[in-house]
């Protein structure tokens, strides 16, 4: 008799910050039904993916097995949970299994890559479950920082399993549902296997605020501002962006909303019913023509994205308005890694205008979506589980979080992106280590980690790059002198020369003193050219560039 086995295998998400990808399987082994919790995006950064669009998880493993999958859940509809729905939903081809909200953002993002949104199913929360394959799966409401996230709980015949989703213990969160224990504990009375739990916040040790506190400290700040005021915060951020706007309104000033993510939000939010007494809005025009004391803006690019309202107005000017000295800059938002320089030049740009700037650091203007050090042991006591798992959070913050509940005497175990971990037995056992990676969207391409364009872009940045151009005549002789051109190195070395003369010349001399041979054959030309050249640029400039070689023969 073959036995069935409960497995967990996080393809994203487990040991990074963000691209959320989780997959639970029950059957026999190879044979398992499987659903997917999430398919969301990471964001790239010049350093380690210049020029990328977008990072996705690589689903490789999950489409050779297609026709095992029996549905995909999205917990809540922030982009490293979403983001890659319309991206990669034809590979997989199961349904999606979504609150109202977060549905309609899903569907945005099918249609907007011209598949079917049809295949989005709206679910109501806990106690109402969907039965799917060997699971039923429930959607048990959270508060996070963007309206209907929700932890599942699934229900298999080896137990019941507690995905937690990110989330807080907010009973006052202005937008979305309180968390509500009475509700948790009655959940997890039965007794919970597993708790699959968001770690984001580990390290912070200090009891988690309530979104509530953030609108009366922000009013204040407002209100002895006698400029105009821009806030920003991230666009999914209904609740803050609520607050930002009741505050300046009971302050006496009209608010205007800029930047097209962050509208478009706001429109999807009301158009659920997750969103009600929203201040009314004055359009951009309006806002031109109204006094800078009475203005507020609450704009896009918390994170020093370079092509958002806030970088925009940091360069001089954004849909005709423009800041000056006196006017107050709001971060009401946390900096996401990664993200710190971005920011820190925008916070700069403002500065030399004499806009006052206030950021994070100042602990008032912003709490966190994600449960700290103090909550996370509070959720350890209210599951109570037989193991607990961590995730959504890099290496270090898995380990920490296990730490926190092996101390109050749970058993788990680290589980990272490509581990297969067997839940079904009296302790966690790993059973496969599944190949994963990265997929970057580059512009409307898709392409994979190992495929070298990133690295060669990394490798043209650091490096800077040479052409070379020689033609070969009908006689195997060079035709006239190479011919270089450089991007990225500088025009004069260590010669005092003209650094281009300098390759030119030297590349002239060693091809005309080479022998038949290699000036016949492609291959081995290129290499004495390149060897030549990169010689060279580290003699002038103390540099070895990448060097690109066109050959041209004349036949």
């Amino acid at each position: 008799m073959t036995k069935d086995r409960l497995i967990y295998l996080p393809l994203g998400g487990a040991g990074e910050i963000g691209m959320n990808l989780y997959v639970y399987g029950y059957g026999p082994k190879d044979k398992e039904r499987l659903i997917i919790v999430d398919l969301g995006v990471a964001f790239p950064d010049m350093e380690t993916s210049p020029g990328v669009d977008l990072i996705f998880p690589d689903i490789s493993w999950l489409a050779d097995r297609r026709h095992q999958i029996d549905a995909i859940f999205i917990t809540h509809a922030h982009e490293d949970h979403i983001g890659a729905v319309g991206h990669l939903w034809a590979k997989l081809g199961a349904p999606i299994y979504a609150r109202n909200f977060t549905s309609k953002i899903a569907s945005r993002k099918l249609e907007e890559k011209g598949e079917n949104s049809g295949i989005v199913k709206v679910v109501s929360s806990w106690p109402n479950s969907t039965k799917v394959g060997p699971f039923d799966v429930a959607y048990l409401p959270v508060s996070h920082s963007i309206p209907e996230s929700s932890a599942l709980v699934i229900d298999t015949p080896k137990g019941r399993l507690i995905h937690s989703g990110d989330f807080k213990l907010d009973e006052r969160p202005v937008v979305g549902e309180a968390f509500d224990f009475e509700m948790w504990r009655k959940v997890c009375a039965p007794g919970v296997r597993a708790l699959i739990c968001d770690s984001t916040n580990v390290f912070s040790e200090d009891e988690g605020r309530s979104e509530a506190e953030v609108a009366p400290e922000i009013r204040k700040l407002i209100e002895n501002c006698s400029e105009m005021v821009v806030a920003t915060t991230f666009a999914s951020n209904v609740a803050r962006i609520k607050s930002i706007a009741q505050a300046a309104e009971e302050a006496g000033r009209s608010v205007c909303l800029m930047g097209r993510a962050m509208k478009k939000m706001i429109e999807v939010s009301l158009e659920a019913g997750v969103l009600s007494d929203f201040p009314k809005l004055i359009t951009t025009e309006d806002a031109k023509a109204i006094p800078k004391r009475n203005l507020l803006l609450i704009i896009t690019g918390s994170q020093g994205e370079r092509r958002a309202a806030s970088a925009q107005l940091a360069n001089g000017k954004y849909q005709g308005i423009t800041l000056s000295a006196g006017d107050l800059f709001l971060f009401s938002s946390k900096t996401i890694p990664g993200n710190e320089r971005s920011v820190i030049k925008i916070m700069n740009q403002l500065s030399e205008k004499g806009v006052d700037v206030i950021g994070e650091n100042s602990g008032k203007y912003h709490v966190s979506g994600h449960a700290n050090r103090p909550e996370l042991s509070k959720i350890h006591d209210i599951v109570s589980p037989q193991f607990l798992v961590p995730m959504h959070g890099e290496h270090r913050h898995l380990r920490e979080h296990l730490k926190l509940g092996e101390a109050k005497g749970f058993s788990g175990l680290i589980v990272t992106n490509g581990m297969m971990v067997d839940l079904s037995g009296n302790q966690l056992k790993v059973v496969d280590h599944i190949e994963t990676g990265r997929v970057y969207l580059d512009g409307s391409e898709k392409f994979g980690a190992l495929d070298g364009i990133v690295r060669d872009r990394i490798k043209l940045a650091i490096n800077g790059l040479i052409i070379v151009n020689i033609i070969i005549d009908e006689n195997d002789e060079m035709l006239g002198e190479p011919w270089c051109e450089i991007r990225g190195l500088t025009d004069f070395g260590h010669s005092k020369c003209n650094f281009i003369d300098v390759l030119e010349e030297d590349l002239s001399q060693h091809i005309g003193r080479s022998s038949s041979d290699i000036i016949r054959d492609d291959d081995k030309l290129e290499k004495d050219i390149k060897r030549i050249a990169r010689q060279t640029a580290l003699t002038e400039i103390g540099k070895k560039p990448e060097v690109s070689i066109i050959i041209s023969r004349l036949n």
